[in-house]
């Protein structure tokens, strides 16, 4: 793994032969915001010690302190380097328990693969965007304040939203804000973004802001551009089709017995997870048209939540971002 401005530090992670890794330098920026679902997600991801973990998604690192915390060792994944920065001061203290590693969490076999590990015996994904990014302007992820219209939770990425929406064809914009939005009036707004890009580009979230209110005058609680932003997101990070690859590919490097949970925060995302792992959870199909019922090739999980797992009222009064975040867990069966 290459790390940008970072030095080289040697690690013995999980019993294996000592290799490089690459530590970030060190962070200056504001501290996460805490974890959401944290109780239930630990007592169904039953962290524990001889147990290797991996959070795809290490962010501030709250989850990934919880697992370190009940005795597993785990393997931090992140894109941003200054989530690996703050994450990697924060748990420090649990040495070689803890590595951290730059990746697309859709890269977790490569990662695994580098550090020599065929399983792990649980994982986690906490998809979307972190607290921080969104409360950093620069970031460009919020509407609430004014920064560069960017986006990228990678920012060595080559695409921002600024790129996106400057140069993207109106019949492109539409379709990124319907699907990725559901955007009822993406025709409008896309239709009055190229007409203010054709008098000068956008290249503030304000910009943006601005444009969208020429269609949907503020009204309300609801900002008339959360969904234009969140759809923006969604197409330059890539998220929905991350998201598919990344499944896959963490079911394949579980244990037998090991458990994997994901929080989603909208319903594309939790459409994906939820359709996935059905799928895999029924071992028998059963058609009209066939003799008798047959084995379901996909067949690898249990579903550990028929129901995904929410906030509590408690933790929604506390913790906004909580209210919209579901978790869904299965275990790999064995023999699978």
């Amino acid at each position: 793994m290459i790390f940008p401005t970072a030095q080289v530090m040697e690690v013995a992670a999980f019993g294996l032969r000592r290799r490089t890794l690459l530590k970030p330098e060190r962070s200056h920026f504001t501290p996460y915001h805490e974890p959401v679902l944290l109780a239930q997600t630990l007592a169904l991801l039953a962290p524990a010690p001889g147990k290797l973990f991996v959070d795809g998604t290490l962010g501030g690192g709250g989850h990934t302190e919880a697992f370190l915390q009940a005795g597993a060792q785990v393997i931090g994944i992140d894109q941003d380097p200054q989530a690996l920065a703050f994450a990697g001061e924060r748990l420090a203290a649990f040495g070689e328990q803890f590595v951290p590693v730059r990746a697309n969490f859709e890269e977790v076999a490569r990662v695994l693969d580098d550090l020599g590990i065929a399983g792990i015996d649980g994982a986690l994904l906490d998809i979307g965007v972190s607290s921080w990014q969104l409360d950093t302007p620069e970031r460009g992820f919020s509407f609430q304040e004014n920064g560069p219209l960017d986006m990228r939770m990678n920012p060595d990425a080559p695409l921002s939203a600024a790129d996106l929406v400057n140069t993207a064809p109106e019949g492109e914009l539409i379709r990124i804000f319907r699907e990725y939005g559901e955007e009822t009036a993406a025709r409008r707004i896309a239709q009055q973004i190229v007409h203010d890009r054709e008098i000068r580009p956008l290249e503030t979230t304000y910009d943006l802001v601005h444009s969208v209110e020429k269609v949907h005058p503020r009204r309300g609680r609801t900002h008339p551009a959360t969904k234009v932003f969140q759809a923006l997101r969604i197409a330059v990070n890539r998220e929905l089709e991350v998201l598919n690859a990344a499944l896959a590919a963490f079911a394949a490097r579980l244990n037998p017995g090991g458990r994997f949970g994901v929080i989603t925060f909208h319903s594309l995302e939790d459409r994906i997870v939820k359709t996935f792992f059905k799928a895999r959870s029924v071992e028998w199909l059963d058609r009209p048209e066939w003799p008798a019922p047959r084995r379901n090739p996909e067949f690898q999980f249990r579903l550990l939540t028929p129901k995904p797992a929410i906030a509590s009222e408690e933790e929604q009064s506390r913790n906004p971002r909580s209210r919209s975040a579901k978790l869904r867990v299965v275990e790999k069966s064995y023999g699978q």
